[in-house]
């Protein structure tokens, strides 16, 4: 971790503490208030400290918008590729990615998908991204036997529908949509998942 100290407050910080006040700003506000300065002055830094671990501004927004991927693509591909019994147990592992924070973080998802109204190069970005998961998805259900069309739509189902969630915000209770999970599972694969699989799912979040 790269950290010295500087001349006028006797501390420069470091890269993550710079890239951690610009995740808090981007969420709690918008890409507009991911600004140097500002973060300068939320850290107690000066704003030449920034430069000793970024270029520019430009260079703090790419490693934000690699840190959405990490937190949010990357995960979730893991958990489509994952080992499962059966594909019942293969949904649920993709689930149980969207319902915990430190594998999708929807915060960020939601932001980036804001800043990327803004901006066409995130834009393309996110839109990268949707394939790319889609496409996780879509291999997933190929792998138990689905047809291509098959695999493709109810590859959207699951997908549009998280998102869904993400872009509306939805506010709803944990054990509200863990109770929804068996028929979740069974229309997006077609099978009702067993009982000991929703129990072990369960068991993840409560």
């Amino acid at each position: 971790m790269k950290q010295d100290t500087d001349p006028d407050t006797g501390w420069r910080g470091s890269r993550e503490g710079w890239l951690d006040a610009a995740y808090g700003a981007l969420i709690r506000e918008g890409i507009d208030a991911v600004k140097i300065l500002p973060l300068a002055e939320s850290l107690k830094l000066s704003r030449t400290s920034f430069y000793w671990f970024f270029k520019s501004r430009g260079e703090l927004l790419s490693a934000l918008a690699d840190m959405w991927e990490a937190r949010t693509t990357t995960p979730l591909c893991a958990a489509a590729a994952a080992y499962a019994e059966t594909e019942t147990e293969a949904m649920l592992n993709v689930i149980a990615c969207f319902l915990r924070p430190e594998t999708f973080d929807a915060k960020l998802e939601f932001a980036m998908r804001g800043w990327g109204l803004k901006d066409p190069a995130i834009l393309a970005r996110v839109t990268s991204a949707d394939a790319k998961r889609l496409s996780a998805l879509t291999t997933m259900l190929l792998r138990w036997g689905h047809s291509e069309d098959d695999a493709d739509t109810r590859a959207r189902t699951i997908y549009l529908v998280q998102i869904g969630y993400i872009s509306m915000q939805a506010d709803e209770a944990l054990e509200t949509r863990l109770s929804r999970i068996p028929r979740y599972v069974e229309i997006y694969t077609g099978r009702s998942p067993a009982p000991r699989e929703i129990a072990r799912f369960r068991a993840r979040f409560l």
